[in-house]
């Protein structure tokens, strides 16, 4: 359970400007504006782990 920026839209200008001959060194540093929480319960049962109800209902997508 670990929280996922959204990246989709945000390393598209990066990675053209990269494959464009600039260096990745020179690309300012980008934070994510947008995080996603995922929880996949077959994963977390495999874990032994049990997600309070309180995390699963603030979850952006639960995974069955």
């Amino acid at each position: 359970m670990v929280p996922i920026p959204s990246t989709s839209s945000g390393a598209r200008p990066a990675t053209d400007r990269i494959l464009k001959g600039e260096k990745p060194g020179d690309l300012p540093v980008q934070a994510p504006t947008k995080y996603e929480l995922v929880i996949n319960l077959k994963t977390a049962k495999a874990l032994g782990l049990t997600i309070p109800p309180a995390v699963l209902s603030r979850a952006d997508e639960v995974i069955e």
